[in-house]
C-alpha cells in the first residue's frame, strides 16, 4: 500500500515467532516476547517525545482491528493531542456511567467492609454503620455516589430531629460531626475507585466551616453521667448486697476504674493474685498498649470469692460461658434504680475524688485511667507505669469506696461509717 502502510498479513502475523518488533506502518508494530506473546503496539512522536501504548494481545485483537485503533491514534496525535491521555480519559468517563448505579449506601456498606479489621472492635464498625443508616441514608442513600454534591451533605448535617425539629449540626452536634467525617471518608473511599471525581463536598477545612459553626462552638460534649464521689460509699454499700456476676463485675470496674470491655472480657490468665496486678493486653486497651492494673486488697478479695466456671476462663462469664455483653453492666444499674448513671461514669468520679480530695500527682491519676498526656514533651519523658504510686492511689480509692459519707445534719457532721 502506499505510504508503507499495511505491511504486515494475517498469515505473516500467525508465523512469526522471534521476539522483537515488526511493523505494518503508520506506528502501528506487532511485539514478540521472549516468551513468545504477541501483541500489538502503537508508536508515536508527540512534541519531540516518543511515546508507545498498547492496543491488545493478537489473540484478543485482531490485525485489520489494531488498524483501525492505529489510524484513529494517528488522527488524534494530528491534532496535537496524545492518545494515551484520551484513552485514559475515555476510561474515567465509562467507569463514571457504570458507577452511577452505585451508589452512597453501597459505597458505605462496601467502605464498611474493606476497614473493618483495621478497626478496634466489630462494635467500632456497627457504630460507624448505624449512624450513616439512621441519618444519611434516608436522604442520600440510594443516590448516586457520583451525584453527592455539598448541597446534599448539608441537607444530611441540617436535617431536623426530635420533636423540636431542630437542625442535628446543632441537636446533636457530637454525632452530626462524626457523621460528616464519615460521608467524607466514603466519598474519598468512591473517588479512590473511580466511582466520583472532583472535590470531596463533605470536607470541613476550607469549605462547610464557611456554613457550620465549629463543634466546640455549639455545645459542649455530653459526658457520661456520673455519680458525685460524695456518694460513693453508700452506692457501693448498696451494689455489695447485689447477687450475680454482672453486680460484681460493676464492683471490680469500680474499684479498678476500668472501661467496660476491659472488666467484661478478663481473662483469669491475667491475673496474678498473689502480686496483686491485673495486665490488660493492648488488643483489648483503648490505647493499644498493654496495661498493668494495681489491684487492692478489696479487689482481690472479690475476685477470691468468685467461682470458677469449668471450662471457661472469663472472669466474668455469661451463662453461656462467653462474655458478658456491654449491656450487662448498665442492666444492674437499672435494676437498682440507677439508670441515670453510667459504668464509664465512674471513671469520672474517680478522676473528680482523685484530683479534688488527694495529693496524688497529675500523672499517676491519668495513667490509673490510662489516658494519653496531651504534653507530648511531657508524655516522652514518662516512660514507666508508676505502678508502685498507682498502687497507692487505688489502695485509698477501694477505701474510700468501702466508706459511707454521712450527712450533715445542722452544722454537726456525723462520723464516717465503713461500709458494709
Amino acid at each position: 500500500m502506499a505510504g508503507g502502510i499495511n505491511k504486515l498479513s494475517a498469515v505473516a502475523v500467525q508465523r512469526a515467532r522471534a521476539p522483537g518488533y515488526y511493523g505494518d506502518g503508520g506506528g502501528l508494530w506487532l511485539q514478540i516476547s521472549k516468551l513468545g506473546g504477541k501483541s500489538w503496539v502503537y508508536r508515536f512522536t508527540l512534541h519531540g517525545k516518543a511515546r508507545e501504548m498498547g492496543l491488545g494481545p493478537v489473540h484478543t485483537v485482531t490485525l485489520a482491528e489494531a488498524r483501525t485503533k492505529a489510524e484513529g491514534h494517528r488522527k488524534l496525535v494530528a491534532d496535537g493531542r496524545d492518545p494515551i491521555a484520551a484513552r485514559k480519559a475515555e476510561d474515567q468517563r465509562l467507569r463514571l456511567e457504570t458507577a452511577k448505579a452505585k451508589t452512597f449506601a453501597e459505597c458505605a456498606t462496601a467502605y464498611v467492609d474493606a476497614n473493618r479489621a483495621g478497626w478496634k472492635n466489630e462494635k467500632h464498625a456497627k457504630q460507624w454503620s448505624a449512624t450513616l443508616e439512621t441519618y444519611a441514608f434516608p436522604k442520600i442513600g440510594q443516590l448516586s455516589v457520583a451525584a453527592i454534591d455539598t448541597g446534599l451533605v448539608l441537607a444530611v448535617l441540617q436535617q431536623e430531629v426530635g420533636d423540636d425539629k431542630a437542625q442535628l449540626w446543632y441537636a446533636k452536634t457530637e454525632t452530626a460531626s462524626r457523621l460528616r467525617g464519615r460521608i467524607e471518608s466514603v466519598l474519598d473511599w468512591a473517588a479512590f475507585r473511580g466511582y466520583r471525581q472532583g472535590d470531596n463536598p463533605a470536607r470541613w477545612k476550607g469549605h462547610l466551616d464557611n456554613e457550620l459553626p465549629a463543634r466546640n462552638k455549639v455545645a459542649k460534649v455530653e459526658h457520661h453521667a456520673a455519680l458525685p464521689y460524695a456518694h460513693m460509699g453508700a452506692f457501693m454499700s448498696e451494689l455489695r448486697q447485689r447477687e450475680g456476676v454482672s453486680a460484681r463485675a460493676l464492683e471490680f470496674a469500680t474499684l479498678t476504674a476500668a472501661r467496660s470491655g476491659e472488666v467484661r472480657c478478663a481473662l483469669w490468665a491475667e491475673i496474678d493474685l498473689q502480686a496483686k496486678t491485673w495486665t490488660v493486653p493492648a488488643e483489648r486497651m483503648k490505647a493499644r498498649k498493654e496495661h498493668r492494673v494495681p489491684l487492692s486488697t478489696q479487689a482481690v478479695k472479690l475476685l477470691e470469692a468468685l467461682p470458677r466456671v469449668e471450662g471457661c476462663d472469663y472472669i466474668f462469664p455469661a451463662p453461656r460461658k462467653g462474655p458478658l455483653s456491654d449491656m450487662a453492666l448498665t442492666a444492674v444499674l437499672r435494676r437498682m434504680e440507677r439508670g441515670d448513671l453510667t459504668q464509664h461514669g465512674f471513671r469520672s468520679t474517680f478522676r473528680d475524688w482523685a484530683g479534688e480530695t488527694t495529693a496524688y500527682p497529675r500523672e499517676v491519676i491519668e495513667h490509673a485511667l490510662t489516658h494519653q498526656l496531651k504534653d507530648k514533651a511531657e508524655a516522652a519523658y514518662q516512660r514507666g507505669d508508676l505502678l508502685a504510686k498507682r498502687a497507692r492511689l487505688m489502695a485509698d480509692w477501694a477505701k474510700f469506696c468501702g466508706t459511707v459519707q454521712a450527712p450533715t445534719v445542722g452544722n454537726v457532721v456525723a462520723i464516717n461509717q465503713e461500709a458494709a
